[in-house]
């Protein structure tokens, strides 16, 4: 159902069923196609807790119909991510659109508070189906393996999926050990058995630049 034209834009083709996007991310469509605006980064009383207390959220919006839709946003890169039974760990901000039968909600991730509008909370998309998830510049999969574990700058990080343990840890951050760095020292550590999306273009942080 989920399609990429070019790496910027995303094709979705509908048989009467239904897509979940961020809210303002459709560019064009041929058919008949229905939009209705929702609230995301969780579904039910949870959902709008976690979202009240966290700031984590997503302004969604469901297409339903017949035909193709296409999103975008930004000009930004997309990257296809297809969940099988498990679960997606990926920031609100990043997440393009999914699959109208995959379940969205928050979770606790640490003592992450750096990365400004993200709260310390990250977006879940769990079950079987596709997701579509953003990148400034084109996205990196790095593997985590038990031998292996991963350090990454949290202005840099996208999403992950997989049996990973997350920790944050301080220390010289990358850039200040270049001596271009704003200062503020932590670095997220992943260990375990997966996979992890990162993005070559960092986000501000409430120290600045990471």
């Amino acid at each position: 159902m989920f399609r990429l034209q070019g790496s910027k834009t995303l094709a979705v083709d509908l048989t009467g069923d239904a897509v979940k996007a961020k809210n303002g991310s459709m560019v064009a469509y041929d058919g008949r196609m229905t939009f209705k605006k929702m609230s995301g980064g969780g579904e039910g009383i949870r959902g709008m807790v976690t979202r009240r207390l966290t700031g984590e959220q997503m302004t969604v919006m469901e297409v339903s119909g017949q035909g193709t839709c296409y999103f975008a946003d930004r000009a930004s890169e997309i990257n296809l991510v297809a969940l099988h039974g498990d679960t997606l760990y990926v920031e609100a901000s990043n997440l393009l659109a999914t699959d109208a039968g995959l379940r969205t909600g928050t979770t606790f991730t640490g003592l992450r508070g750096g990365a400004s509008g993200n709260g310390l909370f990250t977006t879940t998309v769990e079950g079987t189906g596709q997701a579509a998830i953003m990148s400034d510049g084109a996205a990196v999969l790095l593997r985590v393996s038990p031998q292996y574990p991963l350090m990454v700058d949290p202005g840099a990080y996208i999403a992950h999926q997989g049996r990973l343990q997350q920790s944050f840890q301080s220390g010289v951050n990358f850039r200040t050990l270049m001596g271009e760095g704003s200062g503020e020292a932590f670095q997220i550590r992943f260990e375990g058995d997966g996979l992890v999306y990162v993005q070559p273009s960092e986000r501000n942080t409430v120290g600045g630049d990471v």
